[in-house]
């Protein structure tokens, strides 16, 4: 992709080639408003698992990882990230209570949930039910 930039000190423009990695698209990523939830999230053509995380959560330190390791074989359900801290309004429209909250989306609607640090089994288990579902 090539774009324009203006350099504002000089006033001069050149042109810059970057590149563009949506084909390979990075299948986790940071939630950082409402809006963007909406976008990525809620309008996802693949499933969406929402982890609903706080910087100072000790147990969210170690799912948020697991989970991200669980997900990176799986190239149809993606991860996202919304930290509670910054994200009130989503924190208050999806209820969440307490962190590590988990909320797996498809075609916009909650299909599942957990909450709290679980198990290896746990997290197999909603990537399988989202995973299976996609393919019927």
């Amino acid at each position: 992709m090539l774009r324009m930039i203006r350099n504002p000190l000089l006033g001069q423009r050149f042109i810059r080639k970057t590149f563009s990695f949506s084909a390979v698209a990075n299948k986790q990523f940071v939630i950082k408003d409402h809006y963007e939830f909406d976008q990525k999230v809620i309008n996802s053509d693949n499933p969406v698992i929402v982890n609903f995380h706080a910087e100072w959560c000790d147990p969210c330190k170690i799912l948020t990882p697991q989970m991200t390791k669980m997900l990176e074989p799986s190239e149809e359900i993606d991860l996202a990230i919304v930290n509670v801290d910054d994200n009130a309004e989503l924190v208050q429209t999806f209820e969440v209570k307490a962190v590590p909250a988990v909320l797996a989306f498809r075609n916009g609607v909650v299909v599942d949930k957990f909450i709290g640090l679980v198990d290896a089994n746990m997290i197999e288990s909603l990537i399988g039910k989202l995973a299976r579902k996609k393919q019927q």
